[in-house]
């Protein structure tokens, strides 16, 4: 209503409304990917001579921090639980899972087991990853856990 009574008292050239403005442009150009950078991951290495004690820290540290909230919550909670019982070939068959993949879906895929999990990750520490990521006991497991686990003695 507003804009026709606009229309009737004010020039032609100011009764333009916004929406003359817009028009279509065409359909958008394809994505080259051009824009996207990919950095390449320096390649695994086993750590053959760390001390175990570090490994575990190391561990624990890199199981918090991840690439995406996902695997951030379900390793964290895995490593509080796992990781002070592991025996040393565990934590190195650990370390290989976590940081080998360049891409933290593939381990939460193989862990959910939306995916099979590559032969050379078929092990122990697969397989006590996809028991915790079953959650039987139906634990909540929306923030990290506080880190005064690590003080406290192993059960």
């Amino acid at each position: 209503m507003a804009a026709l009574i606009a229309r009737s008292f004010l020039p032609r050239s100011l009764c333009v409304l916004p929406l003359s403005r817009r028009a279509y442009r065409g359909d958008s150009p394809s994505d080259s990917g051009r824009d996207l950078l990919e950095i390449p991951l320096p390649p695994w290495q086993p750590r053959p001579h760390e001390p175990v004690e570090t490994k575990r820290a190391r561990l624990l540290y890199e199981s918090r921090k991840r690439g995406m909230l996902e695997n951030c919550l379900l390793l964290s909670f895995f490593a509080k639980q796992n990781l002070a019982q592991m025996n040393e070939r565990q934590l190195d068959l650990y370390d290989r899972l976590i940081n080998e993949p360049s891409n933290d879906w593939d381990i939460y895929y193989w862990a959910t087991e939306t995916k099979p999990a590559p032969e050379i990750f078929q092990n122990e520490v697969m397989e006590m990853l996809r028991e915790f990521t079953r959650n039987k006991n139906r634990e909540q497991r929306l923030q990290q856990p506080d880190l005064e686990y690590v003080f406290e003695a192993p059960h």
